[in-house]
């Protein structure tokens, strides 16, 4: 998971201001002794030695018959699951459960559906998880033994963490970050221990590492299965950004765990894995690059987010091109959908109301729909299965409550401040809690939600009554002055999607009249769906926000959207002096801006034109600052009304020094207008416009 996102969407990570989930727990300091059927960490870890060891007997590599049995037919359920009829028992119905040591040494305590306590292992056995993810990073750890956070994954972590999930009669992925915390697209930071290596010494080092952690796992009992050689390397591994560099390092990660299944006579598949499943594109030149080096590996696994990567059609695309084209095998590390939008650890969350996708809300239904479609995608393009994204991280504490010494001293967090030193730029600003447990399974008491059985149902579905998951009803803006269009229908989603109607709706006349359009303010209106079969005595009431502001009739007035294509750009001469600048401090709101600066003479517009506005009286306005622009320089805002112009002249008048130039009565009487700026100028001078406003007026 890319936890830079996390971090500043969570600040908006915004990686967005993002999502979460409901009630919290005690206050007070809870126990860091985990429930007896845990295994510690430090009991877990055998001596290391420079070579693997021999195993005394020949394993037993037949298949067992799982401890858990999925169902053979449809079961009765409180949440709808549509099946997959044709879906294997096989299917890697995985979860990441890295931070589970952690959180229970944290205090948390975990439940079956019944309310008992019990193994989080066994629960999640039960409900069909049959796959076991376990990151480990190298030494995550300070100088004085304090953890960084987010699980604390070091290998006796793993071993303690994998004995409990064969124990429960599940398989284990070890996904190997090669850094000493967080990897992602946006830092592989190599290990501490590793930072003074030259590129051989590296590789060796990771071999090594590689081999003698594999064989610990083996030795304590861990039914691995398969190994990631890195954690979405889209971007670079251990410190390496070269793709002949990071081929080596993964050829020696593969050539590790291939001696250590031979040794073992135990099948244990290699896998890598990358991000942004969304870029067809892109992973197709990664794809040819890893063919081009050679590098051996037989899984191409993905993460996969619907906030953020694409549709299911395109993911089943994307996987579908990867076996075809290439002949590896596909797998979706990551997942995960969040079942509320409320924070229960007080440290925010990565997915917001924002970010949740079409037809899908902040529920628990909508969490196991989501999961039951990644699911149908990965099955239908061929892929071995699916893990779900750490679907234990709950919160510790009450969200009322500080909970930070907790964080620290456990780890339980997603980083800590020990992790500073080593992660400045990202842990060393942004330490705190977890911002994923409104994406758990489990909800913030440790009980699983009934979406963790979605796992269990893939095949068969569930009997299920229908009922409404979530009703879409559109914020009403309405411009002052004018008059409030209420919808007429809204869309009522069910848990089984196929039901999902378009309703009419019947808003209370009384409470409409009141919405006062002659200034700026805020309203909810309640209203019904008129639906006969809801009967007369079980309407269904919805509310509806309605804002009365001051309309912007601009597009992308202030350049935040990356789709730029309403603004037309002109220039004179060879080379486009102008970009649309990503720099917050020379933006006047967000972070970007329409920045211009070239060595030569500049002559350029910028033009955004309307086809269908409101006759009226209309106000332009937009900002400008710049410098060492001379005073024959010439700059105006300007709007083209029926070939009419009329327009605003302004200077620059240096940095941070806004200008904001106006053109006010602008006559629509035909709905065409154009406006823009144009700047004629000497050679470096330079400047960033920015926050157009078309304002209705009159």
């Amino acid at each position: 998971m890319n936890h830079q996102k996390l971090t500043t969407l969570l600040l908006t990570m915004s990686l967005s201001a993002l999502s979460l989930a409901g009630c919290g727990t005690s206050a007070e300091h809870p126990s860091a002794e985990p429930p007896s059927t845990a295994v510690s960490a430090e009991a877990a870890v055998t001596e290391t030695t420079s070579e693997p060891a021999v195993p005394q007997t020949t394993p037993d590599t037949q298949e067992k018959s799982p401890a858990y049995p999925l169902p053979t037919a449809a079961e009765d359920a409180g949440i709808y699951v549509e099946p997959i009829p044709d879906i294997s028992d096989d299917f890697i119905r995985g979860m990441d459960v890295s931070s589970v040591l952690a959180e229970e040494k944290s205090g948390v305590k975990y439940y079956s559906a019944d309310g008992k306590e019990q193994d989080v292992f066994t629960t999640m056995a039960e409900a069909g998880v049959n796959y076991a993810r376990i990151r480990v990073w190298n030494d995550p750890y300070d100088e004085n033994g304090n953890g960084y956070g987010g699980g604390n994954n070091d290998l006796a972590t793993a071993i303690a963490l994998g004995k409990r999930a064969t124990d429960n009669g599940m398989k284990v992925c070890i996904d190997f970050h090669y850094s000493d915390f967080w990897a992602d697209p946006a830092k592989q930071m190599c290990p501490k221990a590793w930072t003074d290596l030259s590129l051989e010494e590296k590789t060796d080092a990771l071999y090594d590492f590689t081999k003698e952690s594999l064989t610990q796992l083996l030795e304590n009992g861990v039914d691995v299965r398969m190994v990631q050689v890195g954690n979405e390397t889209n971007n670079g591994m251990a410190g390496e950004t070269q793709i002949p560099s990071i081929a080596q390092l993964m050829n020696a990660g593969s050539k590790a765990i291939r001696e250590v299944s031979q040794s073992y006579d135990k099948e244990i598949k290699v896998a890598l894995h990358y991000t942004n499943a969304s870029d067809y594109d892109g992973l197709d030149s990664i794809l040819y690059k890893l063919s081009s080096f050679q590098v051996d590996y037989d899984i191409f696994a993905l993460s996969y987010y619907p906030y953020w990567h694409g549709t299911f059609e395109n993911l089943q695309n994307v996987m579908a091109n990867i076996q075809n084209k290439y002949g590896k095998e596909t797998l979706i590390a990551e997942t995960a959908y969040c079942y509320t939008t409320e924070d229960t650890d007080g440290s925010g969350n990565s997915v917001s109301e924002a970010d949740l996708i079409d037809a899908y809300g902040a529920t628990v239904q909508s969490q196991s729909t989501a999961l039951r479609d990644v699911c149908a995608a990965a099955n239908e393009s061929g892929a071995l299965g699916v893990f779900y994204w750490e679907g234990a991280w709950i919160a510790v504490g009450d969200v009322t409550a500080d909970n930070s010494p907790i964080w620290e001293e456990f780890g339980s967090g997603w980083a800590s401040s020990y992790a500073a030193a080593y992660d400045p730029n990202d842990a060393g600003k942004y330490y705190g809690g977890c911002s994923w447990d409104n994406q758990a399974l489990f909800d913030a008491t440790g009980k699983p939600l009934e979406s963790l059985n979605t796992f269990k149902w893939l095949k068969y579905g569930t009997n299920t009554d229908p009922a409404i998951d979530m009703i879409n009803i559109p914020t009403v803006t309405c411009n002052i002055g004018s008059d409030v269009e209420m919808p007429k229908t809204v869309d009522v989603v069910y848990n089984n999607r196929a039901l999902n109607a378009s309703m009419p709706v019947e808003w209370y006349e009384e409470m409409v009249l009141n919405i006062d359009t002659s200034e700026a303010g805020t309203y909810e209106i309640t209203g019904r769906i008129l639906n006969e079969n809801f009967g007369s005595d079980n309407q269904t009431e919805v509310c509806c926000a309605v804002n009365v502001e001051r309309l912007n009739y601009v597009s992308n007035p202030s350049f935040e959207d990356s789709d730029i294509s309403m603004w037309k750009i002109s220039y004179e001469g060879d080379k486009n002096p102008t970009d649309f600048q990503q720099k917050e401090g020379d933006a006047h709101t967000g972070e970007y801006a329409f920045h211009f600066w070239s060595e030569s003479d500049m002559s350029f517009s910028i033009e955004q034109e309307f086809e269908n506005l409101e006759p009226g009286t209309y106000e332009l306005k937009a900002y400008f600052q710049g410098g060492d622009i001379d005073e024959s320089a010439q700059m105006e805002l300007y709007a083209n009304i029926d070939d009419t112009i009329v327009s605003d002249a302004f200077t620059a008048q240096g940095y941070a020094n806004w200008q904001e130039p106006t053109i006010s009565s602008l006559k629509v009487t035909d709905g065409k207008l154009k406006i823009g700026i144009r700047i004629q100028c000497g050679a470096k001078g330079w400047g960033t416009i920015d926050d157009f406003t078309l304002h209705k007026i009159d």
